[in-house]
């Protein structure tokens, strides 16, 4: 058993308080932004802007890559594209928090590819399966974009969904339901699926979220209050958007593995939800899914936040995205 001391408040703890009306109001003054870079100099390294997806639903993303890249002009040689989607249990952060962009800009740095991070709209103002439509809305935009720099530089056969946290769930979620319909997102061809720190639950405790039930960073006592807040009204942590082993959430797996998509599941020992992850990772593989297991002793989160830890783990995503477009 975890040895932290428990939460009594877990609204206080996120900062949030929930209003009569059903939304909720954040205090985000801990969580600082950073504005896009697009200046291509040599002091910095990757180049990043902002585009708005759906002005109806203030949906907009933010596009990474190498400043290399962009000053050689257009090249034949086009680089791997990573969508991801941002973390926060599907009721906090934003694109443009300054731990997301520095994720992002290191990332394209250290994959050499183009990064496309998409915003969603956040519950319980717009619970799920809000954020799902957005995250395929997303791609359906990316490939019928006529942006310089996505229409030169990004290889629209090499794409991979990738997320952290809730971002992780999103990323499944979105292959799942691109796997149902590959011919709508037409010209982009999925690979792979990473998912990081994947944001998953259930009404039963597993093992990891009994022996970490006081962890210091995502405790189930807050999980609950994300799933209470994103699920639709009335359902449980039974639901297929929060727990993928039940119900009738999985069919669409088959049809992963039938597509050859590859699967990257990075979890840490000291995440409450790595039971959950490595369940579904047994899942996917019994539907015929060829999955990557990646996990480490950091808790969850822990590349986010700590700067240091990235490399391993980019080194890690950059192999998986190697041996997955060495396939093609």
């Amino acid at each position: 058993m975890s040895d932290q001391s428990p939460i009594t408040d877990p609204y206080a703890y996120l900062n949030i308080v929930k209003n009569k009306d059903g939304s909720i109001t954040r205090d985000l003054t801990n969580f600082p932004c950073a504005s896009a870079t697009p200046d291509p100099s040599p002091l910095n390294p990757v180049v990043s802007k902002d585009i708005t997806v759906n002005h109806s639903k203030s949906t907009w993303l933010r596009l990474y890559v190498p400043t290399a890249t962009v000053n050689d002009g257009v090249s034949s040689q086009k680089l791997p594209l990573v969508v991801y989607y941002h973390g926060g249990g599907f009721v906090l952060c934003s694109v443009d928090f300054q731990v997301f962009h520095d994720f992002c800009s290191t990332m394209s740095r250290d994959l050499n590819a183009i990064v496309i991070s998409p915003s969603y709209r956040l519950a319980p103002e717009h619970r799920l399966p809000a954020a799902y439509d957005d995250g395929i809305e997303a791609l359906d935009w990316i490939g019928k974009s006529d942006d310089e720099w996505i229409r030169s530089h990004a290889d629209f056969s090499n794409v991979f969904l990738m997320g952290t946290s809730s971002g992780g769930n999103l990323a499944y979620a979105v292959g799942l339901r691109s796997a149902d319909s590959v011919s709508d997102l037409s010209p982009l061809q999925i690979r792979g699926l990473i998912l990081h720190h994947p944001f998953f639950g259930g009404e039963e405790r597993c093992g990891s979220e009994i022996r970490l039930v006081n962890d210091r960073i995502l405790p189930p006592v807050i999980t609950d209050v994300f799933w209470d807040l994103c699920l639709p009204v009335g359902v449980g942590r039974d639901h297929e958007y929060s727990n993928p082993t039940v119900g009738g959430g999985s069919e669409n797996l088959e049809k992963i593995g039938v597509l050859k998509w590859k699967v990257m599941v990075i979890g840490g020992e000291e995440d409450p939800m790595i039971d959950r992850q490595r369940d579904l990772a047994e899942l996917m593989k019994k539907k015929g899914v060829e999955v990557t297991e990646s996990t480490g002793g950091d808790v969850h989160g822990a590349d986010i936040y700590d700067p240091s830890k990235r490399e391993t783990l980019f080194a890690s995503v950059r192999d998986f995205i190697s041996s997955s477009s060495s396939a093609l």
